[in-house]
């Protein structure tokens, strides 16, 4: 008799991405694309005088964010990427936590990414074109302190 997977574990397949919610603050955006979701530990490479190996011994270091990406639709009398960014004086910008959620069929967060102090740091505008045939879209690019994963 055939399985027709009606069975399965939930687990047996990994999460699809295209089903996500983006929070800044308190507020829910809409968008078409995150990108830049890492974290890494620089490496630290020493080697003491008298080492018999002719290398370097290497050792995790400061962890490092990478900036993320997001990308949008352009909207009629949306602003909200220009007013944030304008806020910007000399050294100062409020600073927001920004969380990312992968959601399963019902809505509800399985995996969530929380930007710690996130400030944007460059937009990007849509480009133009006279014989195009896709949507305006721009892009955000976010600065933080560090990323909090969790699984819900």
């Amino acid at each position: 008799m055939a399985d027709d997977g009606s069975k399965q574990s939930t687990s047996v397949w990994p999460l699809p991405k295209f089903y996500f919610q983006v929070k800044w603050d308190a507020n829910e955006m809409s968008f078409q694309e995150v990108s830049g979701l890492d974290i890494e530990a620089q490496i630290i490479e020493y080697r003491s005088g008298n080492s018999k190996d002719f290398s370097t011994v290497k050792m995790p270091g400061i962890k490092k964010s990478g900036n993320v990406t997001m990308k949008k639709g352009v909207f009629s009398k949306d602003n909200k990427f220009w007013d944030w960014f304008n806020q910007i004086k000399l050294n100062t910008i409020k600073r927001i936590p920004i969380t990312i959620s992968l959601l399963d069929e019902a809505g509800a967060p399985t995996m969530v990414w929380t930007l710690k102090n996130a400030w944007p740091t460059k937009i990007t505008g849509t480009d133009l074109k006279a014989d195009g045939n896709e949507v305006a879209v721009e892009s955000i690019e976010i600065a933080h302190e560090g990323i909090i994963i969790a699984n819900a």
